[in-house]
């Protein structure tokens, strides 16, 4: 039985990219996974992603685009304010400006850049460049 969905999610992503696979399969399917895939979306790091119901908690079938040099979940989740950011981005990201940390705020999942636009804090889910 896994405890941190998210975490298994990002660890099949990242492993079927290392791999060279065009798809991969992330069971069971969340809320939060799907909203931290369409941030992944939207920044180019996948093609794409569908929900698939299969009567067990539903899966999502990404559509890999092989962007992706590493990804994961960070544990635990770190509650951090607009100015904290910058601190995170030097410990999970490799260089500056490149990529994102996926951060849970009060208007929803999105990425540390959208939140600090507009002055958001929130939680860290996650990482991938």
């Amino acid at each position: 039985m896994s405890v941190d969905t998210l975490s298994n999610a990002m660890i099949a992503i990242k492993n079927a990219e290392m791999v060279g696979e065009k798809k991969c399969e992330i069971k069971p399917a969340s809320k939060l996974i799907g909203n931290v895939l369409k941030v992944m979306k939207d920044y180019g790091y996948i093609k794409g992603f569908e929900y698939v119901e299969n009567h067990r908690g539903g899966k999502f079938i990404v559509e890999l685009s092989g962007n992706i040099n590493d990804c994961g979940a960070i544990r635990p989740r770190f509650s951090s304010s607009v100015t904290e950011y910058e601190m995170y981005e030097k410990r999970y990201l490799p260089a500056r400006d490149f990529g994102i940390l996926i951060v849970s705020t009060t208007k929803g999942v999105m990425s540390q850049k959208d939140a600090r636009k507009l002055r958001l804090g929130g939680v860290l889910l996650a990482y991938v460049y």
